[in-house]
């Protein structure tokens, strides 16, 4: 089979197309032909070296692939033909990946298959970061950094939906129309304007309750001013490049909190929690309440150049590669 293999940390062009041996499933594993693979930043940082408990190259990147069930292993309770979405350890840039059963989710009638690859990573890190670790409550103001992406589309919709007031910020017109579309009451062009002092406009000074930073560094230090008293910051990325940092003395004399959020870590040590959201998520899907933003597809042999997209903040809802 094809895959995509980094052969060594750097840049895109370390990215190239090889013959790999089909896998086989073991025991409570299916293998799935791959229709989709969906992209995440987490991909682009772990090609850089910059992400921590990454794996070693040379690998086969992707979290996340859509496609038919092509073989079972035993204890499986599925078929040949079926249509699943699996979150995958790795592995998903290629034209078969297996998956254990407990990671692998029903692909709803009328769903395609580069919209339901885009769907288990934004849809759980989003609904994780704003309910199951924010606990974001209805009328709560909630600010969400990059409203456009993969998260930040699916993180509008779940917030507007609980009914919260909802900020969001992008880098341009089209992104913030995008999430304004979506459900966020009040877009901002970062380029453009300083959100704080947005922020603050807008609340007569009150600040926001939660805020979802997948950005980190300068972002970060400037959301902390963006929250009032007993605000808190659910931090689930650092696509800068750079952690957020800060002083503990912020936290103590401003009675605020940072949360993190790491969906593949909590999916290892406590799945159930994270789980839980699937039945809501799935059925907010199926009524059309949610959807699956897919910005652009690639040819699976051109994944540099869908790496280079998404690095160059070209990239609106989620990016996937087609192995077809």
């Amino acid at each position: 089979m094809q895959a995509i293999e980094v052969q060594e940390f750097g840049t895109s062009e370390t990215m190239s197309v090889v013959d790999r041996e089909t896998p086989e499933p073991g025991e409570g594993e299916v293998r799935v032909a791959v229709e989709a693979a969906g992209i995440n930043f987490a991909d682009v940082m772990q090609r850089r070296g910059h992400y921590e408990g990454g794996p070693e190259p040379p690998y086969v990147p992707g979290m996340e692939a859509a496609g038919t069930v092509d073989a079972v292993g035993e204890g499986v309770g599925l078929d040949v033909g079926d249509r699943v979405v699996a979150m995958t350890n790795g592995n998903a840039y290629a034209e078969y990946v297996t998956a254990d059963t407990a990671s692998l989710f029903p692909i709803p009638d009328g769903m395609s298959f580069e919209e339901a690859a885009g769907f288990p990573v934004q849809f759980l890190t989003a609904h994780g970061c704003l309910f199951g670790w924010g606990d974001l409550k209805e009328d709560e103001r909630v600010l969400i950094h990059a409203a456009a992406g993969g998260v930040g589309t699916a993180a509008v919709q779940l917030a507007s939906r609980a009914g919260a007031e909802v900020f969001g910020t992008a880098s341009t017109r089209e992104k913030l129309d995008l999430a304004s579309d979506l459900g966020c009451d009040h877009p901002i062009n970062y380029v453009e304007d300083d959100f704080v002092e947005r922020v603050d406009e807008i609340t007569d000074g009150e600040g926001v309750d939660i805020v979802l930073d997948g950005v980190g560094g300068e972002t970060f230090s400037e959301s902390l001013d963006a929250i009032p008293q007993f605000g808190r910051i659910v931090a689930y990325g650092a696509a800068s490049g750079r952690p957020g940092e800060v002083d503990t003395g912020t936290l103590l004399f401003g009675n605020k909190s940072v949360i993190g959020y790491h969906l593949g870590r909590a999916m290892r040590t406590d799945p159930n929690r994270v789980l839980q959201a699937v039945p809501d998520l799935q059925q907010g899907l199926q009524s059309g309440e949610l959807e699956v933003i897919v910005g652009e597809s690639f040819p699976l042999a051109d994944a540099a150049e869908a790496h280079e997209f998404i690095e160059n903040r070209g990239s609106t809802g989620k990016v996937v590669l087609k192995p077809a």
